[in-house]
């Protein structure tokens, strides 16, 4: 490098507040063309961002570099969704950068959390799945492990979630309107993938019998790179997504002969495939560009992985000592065949050699019980699309079934409940069981969702093969969700304890002595009351309403979906209007009840549950009766930027999903660390917090997953309960009486009727518990000296559920991979 080039490098990677202030000025007048009197807020977060991105790049290309001369084992993080939320300030505070920027800023006259706030999220993600993704990224990086993260560069978000009269409208989530200053374009890294056709059977040179497969078209996948970078260390990782796009963008020959439709169909059939997250599949179309988009990334993510061995050690015998590759769920279980296409027809491995290859590169993890949530796909859409996959798939799955048969000799059930194949009226692929059979480690994601997965829907994988079998309890990072959603808590936690919890989450517990300390509970009061005032200004500011931050702030912030029952929440607080309406004396902790969470488009009982929150909040806020007691708030578009005002305002965490049905959750772990108090069933990881934070600490209700199973089996009635609890009736009643419909009896009549009827998730079953559940929490929130110990012992407490213990233990049982130490943070 010349002493130029090393002067401008030295320029654009220093750290003082002179040298961020100058960055910001070139970046605000070369990258935007603005001066600083006529940028816009959008102008000023680009110029921020590049600032910050120079700093960045530097690391990532030295980590690079390392990574690639010391051929370090790689972790492959297979995932359909990433979702990353903002970069701006995650990376800011991982370059520990925060005060010399804000000082930076302030001599500008310039307020660095507003120019925060303009970063538009990026929307490559549903929820737990992709949250859960970032996390274990930022945790990769963190603790040194080499790492790329894999998967698709949607071009419009899951959606956004827009509310007209009290109904979910989802609205196209452009995230990319505006560029993404975090991504770098890398066309070197462009790969073909074929779809549809059909095969043919050849003898090739040496005459061994091999296969073709001719396809019926071929898309390209183009890498888009993001750094994501560690905290408290130099290393840089890579997270790789991939765009369609057809091999010419423009066909000139068509344009020429008149077709100017026809000039750009390929570019535009081509560029559908990566266009939204979670296409509606509902209808057959649906359903095969979601099979088209999994195949797409991964057979993308395995032919760069193929080049980066051969790169690497000249020969593919060396894949798996170089990669060892996780599949976020079965999304991307189609991994095993299409691994063992390129080995067998791309590169001319035998089977044996090229399935020991596969099974020593790819480990599982289950992320759900619902049989709904395990995918599979039917051959004729799977022949249909993928014809050569699915011949791979009949020969693992008949090999897969001799070594049953030899273990389970005459035990024809178990072949029929094993095979990757369900037989039935519409055959079809089992991507779960593909998955258990062609990864050499299976995982769950809690303790109780483990044992469940080996009782139940994995027993059969259990019985023949335990040693694949682990659990890995979710964690979450506490780099965002502390220090960025919640600096005061972080800045009164660095006060107290010694400075490397950020590194190592379970030194919180130091804080337990500090829980009988009066003077800092008084600390710890003014820290939440904080942040409930700043959601309060939010709420007011967003949705015109006003909510009183000294309430208690009852948050249930999450997906939509009938197991997680936000309904049960819901007739909670109907049965309270009934009785402040019946009592006007009567004396209630006063309570700011707030849901936040998207319904998946085509779920109608979630959407009309969405509905119902807000048909209750017009009733119960303008009901001078009761608005200065109860209050029913919904936060609409929850997304990684609103779980960051909303985790840290929370006194209650609402983690009531029947039990059995949660695989782990890791909002229950968020809510806990900003000092939230948990109400909850013994689900998920809720068992395992319980534990950790003390049962004293936990206000548990409900029946167990055993006690669930149980009233199934024996013929649960609903009605009964509904018929022996007058005030369950009664708030049933209410609904149905058309008060929070205008007269319209009919509009919730699906709800209510399902819960009277089938009640599928035993809410009704649950319901009195868990409204003498409430009662002591309203009794326990008066007492502020006890209510402030029980918050500090949950955070004290919670160390285990970081993101960092998961990523270890990935690494020691799984993974066998070590950390490569590029440098500590300067």
């Amino acid at each position: 490098m010349s002493d130029i080039a090393e002067r401008s490098l030295h320029t654009r990677a220093a750290r003082s507040v002179e040298a961020l202030r100058r960055s910001f000025f070139d970046n605000l007048y070369y990258i935007t063309g603005r001066s600083l009197q006529t940028a816009t807020p959008g102008n000023l977060y680009t110029a921020l961002a590049y600032t910050v991105r120079d700093r960045l790049l530097e690391r990532f290309i030295n980590t690079a570099d390392h990574y690639r001369t010391s051929k370090a084992k790689t972790v492959c993080y297979f995932s359909a969704e990433f979702l990353l939320g903002p970069h701006l300030g995650n990376n800011i505070l991982n370059l520990g950068l925060w005060d010399n920027l804000t000082e930076a800023m302030h001599e500008m006259g310039l307020d660095m959390e507003t120019i925060l706030q303009q970063e538009q999220e990026p929307g490559l993600g549903n929820g737990g799945l992709g949250r859960l993704a970032a996390c274990y990224m930022d945790s990769l990086a963190t603790l040194e492990i080499p790492a790329i993260g894999y998967g698709i560069r949607y071009e419009f978000g899951l959606f956004n979630q827009v509310i007209k009269e009290g109904w979910q409208i989802e609205v196209t989530d452009a995230w990319l309107r505006d560029g993404n200053p975090w991504e770098l374009p890398n066309r070197e890294r462009r790969y073909p993938v074929r779809l549809g056709g059909h095969t043919e059977a050849y003898t090739d040179e040496q005459d061994r019998p091999r296969v073709r497969w001719v396809s019926g078209n071929t898309v390209y996948g183009v890498a888009f790179d993001t750094p994501i970078l560690g905290y408290g260390v130099v290393n840089v990782n890579l997270l790789r997504l991939w765009k369609s796009e057809a091999r010419d963008a423009f066909d000139y020959q068509a344009f020429n002969s008149g077709d100017y439709y026809g000039a750009v169909d390929d570019m535009v059939i081509a560029e559908n495939l990566t266009k939204v997250l979670y296409p509606n599949d509902e209808p057959e179309v649906g359903k095969e560009l979601r099979l088209k988009q999994q195949y797409f990334f991964v057979s993308c993510s395995l032919q760069d992985m193929v080049r980066i061995t051969l790169r690497d050690f000249g020969d593919l015998t060396h894949f798996s000592d170089k990669f060892v590759a996780q599949l976020n769920d079965t999304h991307p279980s189609i991994a095993v065949p299409e691994l063992m296409r390129l080995l067998v027809d791309e590169h001319g491995i035998n089977w044996e050699q090229a399935w020991e290859i596969t099974h020593s590169s790819f480990a599982y993890t289950n992320h759900t019980l619902l049989s709904e949530a395990l995918e599979t796909w039917s051959l004729d859409l799977f022949q249909r699309i993928l014809p050569r996959h699915l011949e791979i798939i009949y020969t693992i799955n008949q090999r897969f079934l001799d070594e049953v048969r030899t273990r389970f000799i005459g035990d024809e059930q178990r072949l029929s409940r094993m095979s990757l194949i369900a037989e039935g009226q519409v055959r079809r692929v089992r991507m779960a069981h593909l998955a258990a059979v062609g990864c050499y480690a299976i995982n769950g994601v809690a303790a109780l969702h483990t044992d469940l997965l080996q009782t139940t829907v994995m027993r059969d994988f259990h019985e023949l093969w335990p040693e694949k079998f682990s659990n890995k309890t979710n964690g979450v990072t506490p780099r965002r969700f502390i220090v960025l959603a919640n600096r005061p808590l972080a800045k009164l936690i660095d006060k107290t304890i010694a400075n490397d919890w950020l590194r190592n989450l379970e030194s919180l517990h130091q804080l337990e002595p500090y829980a009988e300390h009066a003077g800092f509970r008084a600390h710890w009061r003014k820290v939440k009351l904080t942040a409930k005032r700043h959601l309060s200004d939010y709420i007011s500011q967003t949705m015109g309403l006003s909510v009183d931050p000294a309430s208690l702030f009852d948050i249930q912030a999450k997906r939509f979906h009938e197991y997680k029952r936000q309904h049960l929440s819901l007739l909670h607080i109907i049965s309270l209007y009934i009785r402040l309406k019946n009592s006007p004396n009567l004396e209630i902790t006063p309570r700011t009840f707030i849901f936040s969470g998207k319904a998946a488009p085509g779920y109608y009982m979630a959407k009309l549950i969405i509905k119902l929150i807000h048909s209750v909040a017009e009733i119960v806020n303008h009901d001078p009766q009761v608005n200065r007691t109860i209050k029913v708030v919904f936060l609409p578009n929850f997304n990684v930027q609103n779980a960051q005002r909303i985790y840290p305002a929370a006194d209650l965490s609402e983690q009531i999903s029947t039990a059995g049905k949660e695989a782990s959750g890791t909002g229950n772990m968020k809510f806990s660390m900003n000092g939230a108090l948990t109400i909850g069933t013994l689900d998920g990881a809720n068992v395992e917090i319980r534990d950790a934070v003390g049962e004293e600490n936990f206000f548990l209700f409900g029946l167990n997953a055993a006690q669930v199973q149980e009233q199934l089996n024996n013929g649960y009635q609903p009605w009964q309960l509904v018929k022996n609890d007058p005030e369950l009736h009664h708030a049933l009643e209410l609904i149905d009486s058309g008060l929070f419909s205008h007269g319209d009896r009919q509009l919730f009549a699906p709800l209510t009727g399902n819960l009277r009827g089938q009640d599928p998730y035993l809410v009704c079953a649950d319901y009195r518990a868990y409204l003498d559940c409430q009662d002591r929490v309203s009794i326990q929130y008066q007492d502020t000296e006890q209510w402030a110990r029980m918050s500090i012992l949950n955070v004290a407490r919670i160390g285990r559920f970081s993101s960092d213990r998961a990523i270890r233990e990935y690494c020691e049982e799984i993974w066998k991979v070590l950390p490569v130490s590029i440098g500590k943070n300067k």
